[in-house]
């Protein structure tokens, strides 16, 4: 995956090509300002293979100097809610895309729809059909033979007066179809007479009570992108079938465009499921802590998790634009992360697993001020200023009585560099009745002062520390991926059988610098020597909570 990442960094983008044709003299869209538009249906939230789509849709009408509207598909209210609708706009505003004053919905559109369906029953092109769908799914024949249906030679006459009667609630559920007349023998099935309108009782989170019929996707969202005059009707690749039906039903209405659809492939990534179905059933049976849990591929959860839209619309822009479906590293996005991170993150120190360490020759009541620099990528960020005393933190493993080869942090008779500070020299610990280490002792030179040994003397290991005194106490959130296997949804698995039991550990006992307590969310530091933390939505000055974003170790493989 490297190797094709990396490739595609400087190949070309297929998508722009067609473009670039279709605006250039002689093209279709010769002397036309680029017009796309991004349609979630609002019954989810998004995840992050609707990042690539939006980057998609926003960014190849930015690359040309055009726009692209927000549209949603609410042609199914089944599932639709409003509040879905403004986490989507939430999202796309988050990754810093702008739809200016180009918002609609699918259903504002009802009435033209349902004219146009009516100018389709005129023609001959459409008829009301009643068979039920388990006999639609009986006559769909094969390969070897057309599909039928005995009401496909229905009076013209007669459609338009069921299908008025079908808007006027005279039917039940189920009863009636409107279909598209065009060709029963198609060998692509999409065109053996698609339904086009079906009966459909249910509440509407916009229209109400006003619609018993609700067209379908795919004789909707032609008519939608004609009506706002879209040029390029960009979508995922399994559109591309449904393409010459896309085609047909802009051809056989009155309407006063001719969008043109080109498809590219899904973003796949592994140890993920980013079926909105499956990740519903993740929050409706509390296998996670609803949409925005930080292990959630959701826009929301990557956000809460520290994720930065710098480095999502990276990842989008790297992966590149294919016709081919292929699965990506998640470790990939985090490399993505990690890499925005070290240039933007301020540093800071935090004690995950903390031991107290204390250095007996230095005075109990005395206590030091340092200058530690923010951040060594920019310089511009400054310093903060840490105190540092008698009794410190440091980290659990930072110590090992009986050290293992190459092990250069504190054991008795190492000396180590406390970071920005002291070098100091371990003497011993103390152990509880259970032999567990609870106390490191150890003693400093006054002459390092800043870490510089005036001998000249090297020192190999450098530990990060914060002062007991001051320190406040944290819960951190460490998480991991959701599943055990790359492809916990590939075939005929349950997804949910390979569910990680351990994709969430909290520690509640951390310790941080002071002013960490008052950070606000979604504020991103590097805790020294650990990783990528952001402040969570949880965060309060009494209890600071902190998600781990990332590791500082990148297991993606570069070349």
């Amino acid at each position: 995956m490297a190797d094709e990442i990396l490739e595609n960094e400087v190949a070309g983008n297929f998508i722009h090509d067609f473009i670039k044709e279709d605006i250039a003299e002689g093209g279709r869209f010769e002397g036309k300002e680029v017009h796309t538009r991004f349609p979630p249906e609002p019954n989810g939230y998004l995840h992050i293979g609707h990042a690539k789509a939006i980057c998609i849709d926003f960014g190849t009408a930015e690359r040309f100097g055009g726009k692209c509207n927000l549209r949603m598909d609410d042609t199914n209210p089944t599932k639709e809610d409003v509040e879905y609708v403004d986490a989507i706009k939430e999202d796309i505003a988050w990754l810093g895309f702008s739809w200016g004053d180009r918002f609609y919905f699918a259903s504002q559109y009802f009435d033209k729809m349902y004219e146009f369906a009516i100018e389709l029953i005129k023609k001959g092109l459409a008829y009301v059909c009643e068979l039920s769908p388990e006999e639609m799914r009986e006559n769909r024949g094969d390969l070897s033979h057309p599909a039928k249906s005995p009401y496909r030679d229905r009076p013209i006459e007669e459609s338009l007066d069921l299908f008025e009667r079908m808007k006027n609630g005279e039917f039940p559920d189920g009863k009636m179809t409107l279909r598209a007349k065009i060709d029963l023998t198609s060998g692509n099935f999409n065109m053996r007479d698609p339904v086009l309108y079906r009966i459909n009782r249910i509440k509407h989170h916009r229209t109400g009570d006003k619609w018993c019929i609700y067209p379908m996707y795919d004789f909707a969202h032609p008519i939608e992108d004609a009506l706002e005059g879209i040029t390029h009707s960009l979508c995922s690749l399994e559109f591309e079938d449904h393409r010459p039906l896309y085609d047909w039903v802009i051809n056989n209405i009155s309407v006063p465009a001719k969008p043109r659809q080109i498809e590219f492939a899904r973003l796949g990534i592994n140890n993920t499921v980013m079926s909105k179905r499956k990740l519903r059933k993740l929050v409706e049976e509390n296998y996670v802590n609803g949409w925005d849990d930080p292990r959630m591929p959701t826009l929301c959860g990557l956000r809460r998790r520290g994720y930065t839209p710098a480095s999502i619309r990276n990842f989008c822009e790297r992966i590149g634009v294919a016709k081919a479906t292929s699965t990506v590293e998640y470790s990939f996005l985090e490399h993505c992360l990690r890499e925005d991170l070290n240039e933007t993150a301020q540093r800071t120190m935090a004690v995950l697993r903390p031991v107290k360490l204390i250095i007996t020759n230095y005075p109990e009541d005395k206590t030091e001020t340092f200058e530690v620099e923010n951040n060594p990528n920019r310089p511009e960020d400054g310093t903060r200023t840490v105190t540092f005393s008698r009794e410190l933190f440091i980290e659990q493993d930072d110590f090992m009585e009986e050290p293992v080869k190459g092990y250069f942090r504190m054991f008795p008779g190492n000396e180590v560099r406390l970071k920005t500070t002291y070098i100091v020299k371990c003497t011993g610990c103390k152990k509880d009745e259970n032999g567990n280490v609870i106390e490191v002792y150890a003693e400093y030179d006054p002459e390092t002062r800043g870490g510089n040994a005036p001998d000249g003397r090297k020192i190999k290991g450098t530990i990060h520390w914060v002062d007991a005194k001051t320190a406040s106490t944290a819960e951190v959130r460490l998480y991991d991926n959701l599943f055990t296997v790359p492809d916990p949804d590939v075939g005929d698995k349950n997804f949910l059988d390979y569910l990680n039991p351990n994709s969430l550990e909290i520690l509640t006992n951390c310790k941080v610098e002071p002013a960490m307590a008052s950070a606000e969310a979604p504020k991103s530091y590097q805790f020294m020597r650990l990783g990528y933390f952001c402040v969570d939505k949880d965060s309060t000055p009494e209890k600071p909570v902190f998600n781990r974003s990332v590791s500082l170790k990148d297991s993606f493989k570069k070349k």
